[in-house]
């Protein structure tokens, strides 16, 4: 497994690597994944399909809802048709990164 974490801090927000699964039964973050590369990412699953931008929109009220930020501080920047993705979420790091962490840290001791 990747020791990279599946987000990163920098001086614009966080950017945070994610896994999306489309048609799912139901909409839910299931935790950090190890992709085929061996980067981290942060598996998600939508009800969603993937046309005409829809799981995107729903992955980011998803996110929003999540971990209680504006929608509109969520941006796909790279992966639009695909199912990775990175998102730049233009936060203040003292909110989100705690978050992320936690997740990051629950994947750590399921490697243990």
């Amino acid at each position: 497994m990747s020791g990279q974490p599946f987000f990163r801090a920098d001086d614009d927000g966080v950017l945070v690597f994610v896994r999306v699964t489309p048609r799912a039964s139901r909409d839910a973050v299931e935790g950090v994944t190890v992709d085929a590369a061996g980067e981290a990412r942060l598996g998600v699953r939508l009800r969603a399909v993937p046309e005409d931008g829809k799981a995107n929109k729903a992955l980011v009220a998803l996110l929003a809802k999540s971990w209680k930020i504006p929608k509109s501080a969520i941006a796909v920047v790279s992966g639009l048709t695909m199912r990775q993705k990175t998102l730049r979420l233009a936060v203040s790091h003292d909110s989100l990164v705690p978050i992320l962490a936690a997740i990051e840290a629950d994947r750590e001791g399921k490697r243990q």
